[in-house]
């Protein structure tokens, strides 16, 4: 039986109770749940299955990566045009980064010169993406917006083992 996505949050004695004197960022409601960030499906028998985000990090090998703080300082690249970052599978870490890129007129970028940049920009180097990926434009809805889903259709294509 398939039952509807949604939001997955949870409660117990074990949960995390928010950070100290910034209840802004502990997503945690009136009622006590916590909004893991996962959207997930149950089924009939009880058990959860994991099927997105509702937020947008990148779980590798079980630790988070913010992904707007990759892309923010990847924007700042001269090159660069346009930036998303996404989670591509991995049978081993669970996902990998993945930077799609737009390039300015007449730019070039390799992997090696993101990593470079950003080892120099002093990021966390468990935050720096595995693969670069160039593309002429990024796919958008017809009002402008990302579309991310497209990209990590994109990258799971061609995931390369």
């Amino acid at each position: 039986m398939a039952l509807e996505e949604g939001q997955l949050q949870v409660r117990g004695c074990s949960n995390f109770v928010g950070y100290w004197q910034r209840p802004d960022l502990a997503r945690i409601d009136a009622d006590g749940w916590f909004d893991t960030g996962d959207l997930a499906r149950m089924d009939a028998d009880g058990y959860i299955r994991i099927t997105g985000r509702s937020k947008d990090i990148i779980i590798r090998g079980g630790e988070n990566i913010p992904v707007v703080e990759v892309e923010d300082l990847l924007f700042r690249h001269k090159a660069i045009a346009a930036v998303a970052v996404v989670g591509t599978p991995d049978p081993r870490l669970g996902e990998r980064a993945c930077a799609f890129v737009v390039l300015r007129e007449d730019a070039t970028l390799t992997l090696e010169d993101m990593v470079a940049y950003l080892k120099a920009q002093k990021m966390a180097l468990q935050y720096i993406p595995e693969r670069l990926e160039i593309l002429a434009e990024m796919p958008r809805t017809p009002s402008g917006k990302l579309q991310k889903f497209r990209l990590r259709e994109i990258a799971k294509a061609s995931v390369r083992v």
